[in-house]
C-alpha cells in the first residue's frame, strides 16, 4: 500500500462501516479506511433478501441487498474513502496501529488517527447452549441456512425444526416454507418471542407454524444425520419440566439463540466491555474507554433494526472526524447513565456533557409490559418522561433528550421503565 497514514480507520464493511465512512467524509475527513474480511462489502445484509429494511433510515422499504447497495452508493465514488475487502484485520494497538492480512497485500500495518470499530455480531451456536445428544448432520445455526438458501442455492433439508425465535429464526422459518420445506415447530425457552412483533406475525401466525414458548430441546437424535429431537417445557428457572417431554420428527435443526458482538478484537485492544451489552462502555459520541477509539452497531449493542445501526454509526464517524482534525471539544463532564427496574441495558452508558447537543439513548427492557412510563432523570430532575402503551425485550426503545434539558445536570442520569398502575 503506498499511503499507510489514514484519519479514520474502519473495521468491517457492513452497513456500519459504511455510513461511518460516509458520515466521517461529510465532515471533511481526508484519508479514510474500511476493512472488510468478506469477498464484498454488505455484511449480513447480503443474505437478507427479505424486505422490511430502510422506514426509518432511507423513509423507503427496501430488502437487505438494497440497502447495502444504498450504503454503498453513498462511499463509492469518495476518493476520500478507500475500501480493501477480503482482509482479514489481526490486531489493533493503543496506538492505533491496525494490523491486517489480506491476499493482495500480505501482512500489512497502518497508522490511524482515530479507529472506528463495526465487527457486527455473530450468532450463538449448539456448544454455546450445550443441548444433549450425538454431533449428526443437520445442525445449523439460523444465520448460516439463511446464507445457504439464499446466496449458495442449497436447501439444509426438508423437515424443519427452528430453536428459538430470534428474527433470523422466524425469517427461515418463512423462508423454509416458502421453498417447500415443513416447518415442523419453532420452540422458545422464553414465555415471549424473542422477535420483533411484525416477524412473528409475517412468518409464524401466517404461515400457521406451531409456536411452542417456554419450551426447549432436551435431546437431539440421530448419529450421522438428525432424525428428530425431544422437546420438554420449561418452568420459571428454565429448566426442564419432567414428564413434559414429547418428540417431534425432523432432518433439520436450526438454531435462531442469540447473537453475540464480535469483541475480539475489542478485548485483545483492552477496552471496558459491559457484561450484559457485551460490547464496549461508549459515551454519546460511540468514543470507548480508549481515547480515539470508537465503536458502532451490534458491536456495541445488538440492534433489532439495520437503520438504527446506521444511525448510530453516523454518530460514531462524525466525532471521529472531528476527533482526527483536532475539533473535538475538551472541558466536558463526565456524567454516568445508570439502567434501573425493568430497563435491562441503555447506551450509551456515559455523557460528557459540554456545549448543549441532543441525546439520544437506547435501551431494552427485561420483559414485555403494557402501558409503561420511561422515565430519564439526573438526580431528581425529571428529563424525559413518556408513557409507552407497550414495551418488549425484542423492540429496541428510543428516547431523545434536548439540549436545553441536558446542559448542567452533571449528576448520574438513571433510566427506568415501570409498568403504569391502572
Amino acid at each position: 500500500m503506498d499511503e499507510q497514514w489514514y484519519d479514520i480507520i474502519i473495521v468491517g464493511g457492513g452497513p456500519a462501516g459504511l455510513s461511518a465512512a460516509y458520515s466521517a467524509w461529510m465532515q471533511g475527513a481526508k484519508k479514510i479506511l474500511v476493512l472488510e474480511r468478506d469477498r464484498e462489502v454488505g455484511g449480513i445484509l447480503q443474505q437478507c433478501i427479505h424486505n422490511g429494511f430502510g422506514l426509518h433510515h432511507f423513509k423507503e422499504e427496501l430488502t437487505g441487498p438494497g440497502y447495502a447497495q444504498r450504503c454503498y452508493d453513498l462511499v463509492k465514488d469518495k476518493k476520500e474513502i478507500e475500501i480493501l475487502v477480503d482482509t482479514m484485520v489481526l490486531n489493533i494497538n493503543n496506538d492505533k496501529i491496525v494490523t491486517a492480512v489480506s491476499p493482495k497485500y500480505g501482512l500489512i500495518k497502518i497508522q490511524g488517527k482515530t479507529v472506528i470499530l463495526t465487527m457486527g455480531c455473530r450468532e450463538r451456536t449448539r456448544g454455546a447452549i450445550r443441548i444433549p445428544g450425538y454431533r449428526p448432520a443437520g445442525v445449523f445455526t439460523a444465520g448460516a441456512a439463511q446464507r445457504m438458501v439464499n446466496m449458495e442455492g442449497y436447501l439444509p433439508g426438508k423437515k424443519i425444526v427452528i430453536l428459538g425465535s430470534g428474527d433470523i429464526g422466524l425469517i427461515m422459518a418463512r423462508r423454509m416454507s416458502l421453498e417447500g420445506c415443513k416447518v415442523q415447530a419453532v420452540l422458545e425457552i422464553c414465555p415471549f418471542s424473542n422477535g420483533l412483533t411484525r416477524n412473528m406475525v409475517q412468518c409464524v401466525y401466517d404461515y400457521d407454524i406451531p409456536l411452542y414458548l417456554s419450551h426447549t430441546i432436551t435431546a437431539i437424535h440421530g448419529k450421522d444425520r438428525v432424525t428428530g429431537i425431544t422437546a420438554a417445557k420449561v418452568d420459571e428457572h428454565m429448566k426442564p419440566i419432567s414428564g413434559t417431554e414429547f418428540e417431534i420428527d425432523c432432518d433439520t435443526l436450526l438454531l435462531s439463540v442469540g447473537l453475540i458482538p464480535e469483541n475480539e478484537l475489542s478485548r485483545e485492544l483492552g477496552l471496558t466491555m459491559h457484561p450484559l451489552t457485551n460490547g464496549p462502555i461508549v459515551d454519546q459520541h460511540r468514543e470507548t474507554s480508549i481515547e480515539g477509539v470508537f465503536a458502532a452497531g451490534n458491536v456495541v449493542h445488538v440492534h433489532d433494526l439495520v437503520d438504527f445501526v446506521s444511525e448510530e454509526a453516523e454518530i460514531a464517524g462524525k466525532y471521529a472526524a472531528l476527533k482526527a482534525m483536532g475539533k473535538m471539544e475538551g472541558n466536558v463532564t463526565d456524567v454516568r447513565v445508570e439502567a434501573i427496574d425493568e430497563v435491562r441495558t441503555c447506551v450509551p452508558q456515559h455523557i460528557r456533557i459540554g456545549k448543549g447537543e441532543t441525546i439520544r439513548l437506547f435501551m431494552r427492557v427485561r420483559k414485555p409490559m403494557k402501558r409503561v412510563r420511561l422515565t430519564v432523570k439526573s438526580g431528581v430532575n425529571m428529563l424525559f418522561s413518556k408513557v409507552l402503551p407497550v414495551a418488549k425485550p425484542s423492540e429496541m426503545i428510543a428516547a431523545d433528550i434536548p439540549a436545553a434539558k441536558v446542559n448542567g445536570h452533571y449528576t448520574d442520569w438513571t433510566v427506568s421503565v415501570k409498568e403504569e398502575e391502572a
